[in-house]
């Protein structure tokens, strides 16, 4: 009951405004108060469990994806990957999708995915003709793709939290971002067809050649960026934080002297956002193990495990309802939010099922994209709005149609298809 008096008054404190910080620290007050622990004492845990070298990639990723925007890094992945599609009405679309995976293969963050490549793409794609309302919903779903394409801050919180291995973690949720890339193009084409049919890419052959060839030049360097990160982390030369810190001091210079757009103005204001928003996220981080140690003391983990097993036999209605729980808990929260209050309660009942911690954390990735997008909070889709200059009300219906045919499958193939997450860390020697 403690428990659930505490994730209650996060919830309300949320819906009416107050901080995410502060609700946090209320969730410990009303904790400590509930079971008579002594606060003061377990502050001193939070603040070494949040003592790690591993968080310190967060704020390196944050302020590569900040440089990437601010440095020309990101429009010319734009250029490229629309060279490469194609510059059709369908094409664009796939564009949109397809650079929010590989600008989510750099910076990790669904919010720098939106910033960066709405305003570069959402004016060319209403000249190609699509409404500013379809085109802000896609850019809301498929910015979460930076969640689920690594490296992701999502996936290195959860790594953290729950002490698994954060490049596991990478490699459970690419299978799911490959599949939703997929979906939401195949969607796109869809639609496109459905409202006016596609407008030829008039480019022949020989031309479109000689610009994938100009493009891909031109955007070699930041294509470099991933590889450096993910071939570093996976050839086993760097570890999650070195390869961050890679990423941070390659892009400035590329920005400064290969696209020459970025200024030292630019670069502390990169370096200022980056501080802000870690810092909000080490403060959540300090008071969810806070409550995470309470939790463990007060044997909550288990009670639930109990409580669930107790009254349902089947693994997959309890998945299901965990689904739910995730989805309803993502509409008002954002993902730290949810994965610090989340993962110490739920993953002691996913083990006890047999679902692998690995497994659960791509699930996690998945129910966010649904979350974030999902009124009342919905803040990736808000963003967006504000990015498209468009109201909510012309969003919301192609928002739906997406979550409800794209990120909502994925997550059901997600949670009930586990080679989906397990694959490839299974093949990289993480799991048995």
């Amino acid at each position: 009951m403690g428990a659930l008096l505490a994730i209650l008054s996060v919830v309300v404190l949320m819906m009416i405004g107050v901080p995410v910080v502060f609700s946090f620290a209320v969730m410990t007050l009303v904790l400590s108060v509930v079971y008579d622990v002594d606060i003061s004492s377990l502050m001193t845990t939070g603040f070494w469990s949040v003592n790690s070298i591993i968080l310190v990639a967060l704020p390196l990723f944050v302020m590569t994806g900040y440089l990437m925007q601010s440095g020309g890094l990101a429009k010319r992945l734009v250029e490229f990957v629309e060279t490469l599609v194609g510059r059709s009405k369908t094409g664009m679309g796939t564009s949109m999708v397809v650079a929010c995976g590989v600008f989510g293969a750099i910076s990790g963050t669904g919010s720098a995915a939106v910033a960066s490549i709405g305003s570069i793409m959402i004016d060319p794609m209403e000249k190609h003709g699509y409404s500013r309302g379809y085109t802000s919903a896609l850019l809301g779903i498929s910015s979460l793709l930076g969640l689920l394409i690594p490296p992701s801050i999502t996936m290195i919180l959860y790594a953290v939290v729950t002490k698994q291995s954060v490049a596991a973690c990478f490699l459970a949720t690419i299978g799911p971002g490959i599949l939703l890339m997929i979906v939401l193009s195949a969607l796109n084409a869809f639609h496109v067809r459905r409202t006016g049919g596609n407008v030829a890419d008039r480019m022949g052959w020989s031309d479109r050649s000689k610009a994938i060839a100009s493009d891909g030049w031109k955007a070699l360097p930041s294509l470099m960026l991933p590889v450096i990160i993910l071939g570093g982390i996976y050839g086993g030369i760097m570890t999650p934080t070195e390869a961050a810190a890679i990423s941070v001091v390659y892009a400035i210079p590329v920005g400064f002297f290969v696209y020459r757009e970025l200024t030292l103005s630019k670069v502390i204001d990169a370096l200022v956002n980056a501080a802000t928003t870690t810092g909000v996220i080490m403060i959540i981080l300090v008071f969810s193990f806070v409550a995470s140690r309470i939790f463990t003391f007060e044997r909550v983990p288990q009670q639930l495990t109990d409580m669930l097993l107790g009254t349902f036999e089947s693994p997959i209605l309890i998945l299901l309802l965990v689904n739910v729980f995730l989805i309803l808990l993502g509409m008002i929260m954002d993902d730290v939010s949810v994965i610090a209050i989340v993962s110490p309660l739920v993953v002691p009942v996913m083990a006890e099922i047999g679902v692998d911690p690995i497994q659960f954390a791509a699930i996690i990735g998945t129910s966010v994209v649904i979350g974030a997008n999902s009124p009342p909070m919905a803040p990736i889709l808000f963003m967006a709005c504000r990015v498209g200059n468009v109201g909510m009300k012309d969003v919301i219906r192609p928002a739906l149609f997406f979550m409800t045919f794209a990120a909502l499958p994925v997550m059901l193939v997600t949670t009930y298809w586990s080679p989906l997450a397990l694959f490839l860390p299974r093949l990289a020697g993480y799991l048995p």
